[in-house]
């Protein structure tokens, strides 16, 4: 597998650009032998579903595309450690469907969508009405596994916080973290792969330790690790040594084996080998699709979607397509940019089918961003094609912030490109 530099990742980006990373020129000339008016309905407003659904309408300006939601503005998980750790604000985490509405002319419903029937191709609302469609594009997220960890459930989490879905548990672990005492420990339980955002977890840590640093300097960050090595290791690693001294401990599954149970009340994790209490519980639950693709049966016995990775079709119910972090797109991994990159494949793709072509094979791209602290930051790059023959993905292309590379600078991109993918997927 060949490795990316970051200036060559950047100078690939900018020479694809727009609609060519995912195989579709931007002056391919549309025809709709047959059909009169498509409609593709949508559902999930995140960064998977509000990408795809822009998209959809910027290659075809006459399909009718719906984009149904259950809320009325999505709360953006890149960002939501820097609330806990006191960084940003939680409303700078709220991204609104104005621009959707107004600027790419998607019909929005606000609604709970209860059904897929596939057969009269309708999903069925809260409210008994239906929304139809030619094409289905499913983005539900993740849900977790509160039956996977002995002791923690729902109402655990009200105590420990997962803060692994934005909004009211971001605020409560920030509350919990500016309350502790100084001299605690944070302790944050990490599941094994796959799961939402497999950096996530040691950027929570680091920001955690920049909050204590300043706040409360005699306390201690514990990472309960259910892996034995994880993405971005070696950089995390570095940095820690070098701005939170003896702050950060990281222990792996291999050194202190399963967790058996959790008292979410003591705030006490039980391993296989000992026990951890904490002043600050974080507990990240194991994870699997939205509740909705159980629902409609899209999910297999791992508990996430199985899709044709050329297409993002469903490879369980027809003329429905998944995408974002509910869906089976090995090797790439479970992000916001992954799911406004696999969007953008998915629309050229759905398209090509709704005119009765062939579609083109994609090209995917994932670029993580971890901040250590404000002005220190770190980020991982993998370029995907399909390949044909095996039909599936593959990593083309991979790279790291080096060790020696300046994160400043780093810090700098992060920062621009929380800004870009908001205003790509939001419009």
């Amino acid at each position: 597998m060949a490795r990316i530099s970051r200036r060559s990742f950047i100078k690939w980006a900018s020479a694809t650009g727009g609609l060519g990373i995912f195989g579709c020129s931007p002056n391919r000339t549309w025809t709709r032998p047959g059909l009169e008016k498509a409609r593709v309905t949508v559902v999930g407003g995140g960064f998977a579903g509000a990408s795809v659904a822009k998209y959809l309408k910027q290659l075809d300006r006459d399909l009718e595309v719906t984009l149904v939601e259950r809320h009325a503005h999505y709360l953006s998980c890149p960002g939501s450690n820097e609330v806990i750790a006191g960084l940003k604000r939680s409303d700078e985490l709220y991204r609104e469907y104005d621009s959707l509405r107004h600027i790419d002319g998607i019909r929005t419903v606000k609604a709970e969508v209860q059904a897929i029937d596939a057969d009269r191709r309708t999903v069925r609302l809260a409210d008994g009405s239906a929304v139809p469609y030619d094409r289905l594009i499913v983005a539900p997220g993740i849900d977790f596994r509160w039956d996977a960890i002995e002791g923690y459930d729902e109402t655990a989490s009200l105590s420990a916080p997962h803060a692994w879905k934005a909004g009211a548990q971001t605020t409560l672990l920030h509350r919990q973290l500016r309350a502790m005492p100084d001299g605690g420990v944070v302790l944050i339980t990490v599941p094994s792969n796959p799961y939402r955002c497999p950096p996530g977890p040691y950027e929570r840590a680091s920001l955690i330790a920049y909050f204590l640093k300043h706040h409360k300097p005699r306390s201690k960050v514990l990472i309960l690790d259910a892996k034995t090595q994880f993405s971005k290791q070696a950089l995390f690693l570095q940095g820690w040594k070098e701005l939170y001294p003896g702050m950060v401990e990281w222990i792996s599954a291999e050194k202190e084996g399963k967790i058996e149970r959790i008292d979410a009340g003591s705030r006490i994790v039980h391993t296989e080998f000992g026990a951890h209490r904490a002043d600050v519980l974080n507990v990240i639950p194991p994870q699997k699709a939205g509740k909705l693709a159980h629902r409609a049966g899209l999910t297999d016995q791992s508990g996430w979607c199985p899709i044709d990775p050329r297409t993002f079709a469903s490879t369980r119910i027809p003329n429905v397509h998944i995408i974002g972090d509910a869906c089976m797109a090995t090797p790439i991994p479970k992000s916001a940019f992954a799911a406004n990159s696999e969007a953008k494949a998915c629309a050229a793709a759905v398209i090509d089918l709704l005119h009765g072509r062939e579609p083109g094979v994609p090209s995917l791209i994932n670029h993580c961003y971890s901040f250590l602290q404000p002005d220190y930051a770190i980020s991982i790059t993998g370029v995907y094609e399909y390949l044909q023959a095996e039909k599936q993905l593959k990593a083309v292309s991979t790279g790291e912030t080096p060790m020696n590379g300046d994160r400043r600078k780093e810090a700098e991109h992060a920062r621009n490109w929380q800004k870009v993918i908001a205003a790509d997927a939001f419009g």
